[in-house]
């Protein structure tokens, strides 16, 4: 997809630039436990700073319905702050007004070249989370130059996002592009056989990945709540296990493809992990018992799908096998991990996605063996699926 590039800009010195990031991060006691992120979204900062811009930060945290001072992003400026090596101008505020952006354009005025100001959490805006274009047009009224580095929620009409886009000129940021461009070219033309991992829960947006990459994938190993949906619908019992029951005929059509590899057993217990047994998939499964559900892969489905990994010239990963974050319910997640990493190193082009899953690959430390650890995760699955986002469509050449 052609989109424009900051780069493209050949003077600015002295603009005023908006840049749109996504240090969505989780925040506890005031400091930021994973800076990933924020550390993502350095190169496009150090890049404009380097041009000697007057730099306007906007971002999300969380979901506030309104003012929510938890969620202020205080403590974001302070750790972009320390990676930055420079002091950072955080905008609060405790009411939500129009005179808020009045102030806001006073202070960047007073600023340097060079300098840094940070707003609010643009989601304690109404209008932002009802995508309002008065926000859009108070967002412009900052800036010369709109930046967009924000490829987790591209998928998001908004007015900091896209609507934004209708009133500045707009480009993409370092990380957005680098996203896009990897993305694309391993749909369009990845090294064979391309392996794709589908997991997690959510299997309403699982569905149009599957159908979309079904022709263009070699083989797709399924775990999570797919697997679990799969299994249901093809009539076996699985006691208090959640499944997408709106999408057993697409799952049946979908999975039931011999490229679609689903799991051989799995394993099953209680919600805290204290009684757990691994069920082979075969006449004799069945969970009767409501106490009891589905929560990782099995060892033999480990050892099927690291067949088909270790064959991988291309492989993409989009969601955990199973609840990793209860213990022993991890093993499963955590092998593949594994197993994708080790292939990752140079034998195969390695790219993940998902909030959950990239956790995984930090947890294990694999961060360094992974050519490509994506920002988004819905935003990465529509783009997998085909679909357009709103955030990149109003950057488009």
């Amino acid at each position: 997809m052609p989109i424009r590039s900051i780069k493209d800009v050949k003077n600015l010195a002295g603009k005023h630039v908006l840049v749109r990031v996504d240090f969505n991060a989780p925040v506890k006691k005031g400091k930021v436990e994973d800076d990933f992120k924020i550390q993502k979204t350095l190169p496009t900062i150090r890049y404009l700073l380097s041009k000697g811009v007057k730099l306007i930060l906007v971002s999300h945290l969380g979901r506030p319905q309104g003012v929510d001072v938890k969620l202020n992003l205080k403590p974001v400026a302070k750790q972009l702050e320390k990676l930055l090596g420079k002091s950072i101008q955080y905008h609060s505020t405790k009411i939500v007004t129009r005179s808020y952006f009045e102030k806001t354009k006073v202070a960047i005025e007073k600023m340097k070249p060079g300098e840094v100001i940070m707003l609010e959490n643009i989601r304690f805006f109404s209008e932002e989370r009802e995508n309002k274009d008065s926000l859009a047009q108070e967002l412009a009224g900052l800036a010369d130059i709109f930046v967009s580095d924000c490829f987790g929620v591209t998928h998001h009409p908004a007015p900091s996002i896209s609507g934004v886009t209708k009133y500045l000129p707009s480009y993409a940021g370092l990380l957005l592009l680098e996203e896009i461009t990897i993305l694309s070219e391993v749909m369009k033309k990845p090294q064979r056989p391309l392996v794709v991992v589908l997991g997690g829960a959510k299997v309403e947006t699982k569905i149009p990945v599957l159908k979309y990459l079904l022709p263009r994938a070699d083989y797709i190993l399924v775990g999570g709540q797919i697997a679990t949906t799969y299994l249901w619908a093809k009539g076996y019992s699985v006691g208090g296990s959640r499944v997408g029951e709106a999408w057993q005929g697409d799952i049946l059509r979908y999975c039931s493809k011999k490229k679609v590899i689903v799991p051989v057993d799995f394993v099953v217990g209680t919600k805290d992990g204290k009684k757990t047994r691994v069920m082979e998939v075969n006449s004799l499964f069945k969970i009767t018992d409501s106490r009891f559900s589905v929560y990782d892969i099995g060892p033999l489905t480990v050892r099927l799908f690291a067949h088909y990994i270790k064959q991988a010239r291309t492989l993409v990963w989009n969601g955990a096998m199973g609840m990793f974050e209860q213990h022993p319910y991890e093993f499963g997640t955590f092998a593949l991990a594994d197993l994708f990493a080790a292939r990752s190193r140079g034998r195969a082009f390695g790219v993940v996605g998902g909030g959950e899953t990239g956790e995984v690959i930090q947890q294990r430390g694999l961060i360094e063996q992974i050519d490509l650890i994506s920002t988004g995760g819905g935003a990465m699955l529509e783009f997998l699926s085909g679909k357009k986002l709103p955030g990149l469509e109003a950057l488009k050449k």
